[in-house]
């Protein structure tokens, strides 16, 4: 299974989250049992101390000191941890295995020491007391100490028990994780099973929203948006490819069969310079289409204005008008401007973006008709809106109408003219400068326009 498994990820922390709080509970737990073991050894020193101190303090003639001894020998072999030492001044008085180190420990602070022996791996506890003189008994020390081996040995086995007990319950967290984590990933693997079965033929499919759990709900909408989206894209791609070979196939045509018919027998020069002249004409219109689709492809990279300068509209709106001179005779429309705004744009596609737009208003006005230019200016956008009367254009085409080859009229009619990449060129420049498009069509006026940035 890949390392980026999702189930292995959550074993994984569920694993984490369980070492840690084994590690928690398991310090916590131990501290607590390490301070009570720690305590044992003085308890039950305190315990034999109180015992023993009225008989040792009480006597101190030999006679009795005898039978002190006997018992404490008594007492060392019921219990072979414990050990008693006295130390005096007088030989008489003493008991025990008095060897220097032993002397030499006596004489330091009195209460409960740690008393490390040669011959002993563990320490012992030793509680140091002192009794005042009494009688013939000189002033002693009275030791008791007890072996810590079986206390530290519990402590040991209890770390070991604590740390064994830390790994099955992380081995088990982290098989059960797994195990959990299989079964909640369970609606996410159906989900990936459907959505391989979307192949490109059934571009309308999409994943169901039923039986699923809430979180994977929004994941399954935008999925399905997406879908819809890649379905429009595809449907759009599909008609652009069927215009692209429509609009190249036309002059084609035409080239080949001018040529064709020029090459079936000798023809006078004049002729010839007719059918070079027709084939110039269509292999203009060639480049044209070509240049215009790159331009189109660029824009659909994200190609942004750079070359930006600070113009009038209103100045770039006249210039475009006495370029567009002869047209307007030609079709004998007047245009009428209004309107003006400074904005920072790149001059050659402004005028590009105009051209467009006058020439598909020129284009659908009869002779006789006013067209007219309307530059507003809004809180943070410029709009140059181009409105031309005519027919109103049914709101179902609006949205489509500035897309690539996209005419209303289906027949294709006047495609020797324009070949449909005008308005789709003009929405391009607009979102180069950050801006959008806009139509509208009502009161018997067809407005295309632009917006553009402050």
């Amino acid at each position: 299974m890949s390392s980026n498994s999702i189930a292995l990820r959550l074993s994984g922390m569920f694993t984490l989250v369980a070492l840690l709080v084994f590690l928690l509970i398991g310090w916590a737990l131990y501290q607590q049992v390490d301070k009570g073991l720690g305590l044992l050894p003085e308890a039950e020193l305190d315990a034999r101390y109180s015992v023993l101190e009225s008989t040792v303090g009480r006597y101190g003639t030999p006679e009795h000191w005898v039978k002190i001894n006997n018992k404490l020998k008594l007492l060392g072999e019921e219990d072979k941890r414990i050990r008693f030492w006295i130390i005096s001044g007088d030989p008489h008085y003493e008991y025990g295995n008095l060897t220097p180190q032993i002397r030499a420990f006596a004489l330091g602070p009195l209460g409960m020491r740690d008393l490390n022996l040669p011959d002993q791996p563990y320490p012992l506890k030793v509680l140091v007391s002192q009794f005042p003189a009494k009688d013939q008994r000189p002033p002693l020390r009275f030791m008791i100490g007890i072996d810590t081996e079986t206390f530290l040995q519990t402590q040991h086995h209890l770390l070991i028990a604590l740390i064994s007990l830390a790994i099955i319950g992380v081995l088990l967290a982290s098989a059960l994780g797994y195990w959990v984590a299989r079964i909640g990933l369970k609606p996410l693997i159906k989900l990936s099973q459907e959505a391989q079965r979307l192949a490109p033929p059934l571009r309308s499919g999409r994943l169901r929203l039923a039986s699923l759990p809430p979180e994977l709900n929004q994941f399954v909408n935008s999925f399905n948006s997406t879908l819809e989206r890649v379905e429009q894209a595809y449907s759009r791609l599909e008609s652009f490819n069927a215009d692209v070979a429509h609009e190249l196939r036309s002059p084609l045509t035409n080239l080949i069969g001018q040529t064709q018919v020029a090459l079936t027998r000798g023809r006078s020069a004049e002729h010839y310079f007719e059918v070079l002249q027709s084939n110039l004409e269509e292999l203009e219109r060639l480049r044209s289409i070509i240049n215009d689709m790159l331009f189109l492809a660029s824009a659909d990279q994200g190609s942004k204005a750079t070359k930006l300068t600070s113009t009038s509209l209103a100045d770039e709106v006249a210039t475009t008008l006495e370029y567009l001179d002869f047209i307007l005779e030609d079709a004998q429309v007047q245009v009428q401007v209004s309107g003006d705004a400074q904005v920072r744009i790149e001059i050659a596609h402004l005028r590009r973006a105009l051209i467009n737009l006058l020439s598909n208003a020129v284009q659908h006005t009869e002779p006789g008709q006013v067209i007219q230019v309307r530059i507003e200016a809004e809180e943070h956008q410029v709009s140059i809106g181009v409105a031309n009367p005519g027919s109103p254009i049914a709101s179902e085409h609006l949205p489509r109408l500035f897309e690539r080859f996209y005419r209303v009229d289906a027949s294709r009619s006047n495609s020797g003219n324009n070949h449909g990449l005008g308005l789709a060129i003009v929405k391009a420049i607009a979102l180069m400068h950050g801006g959008d498009v806009f139509v509208r069509s009502d009161h018997g006026m067809n407005i295309f326009g632009i917006h553009l940035p402050v």
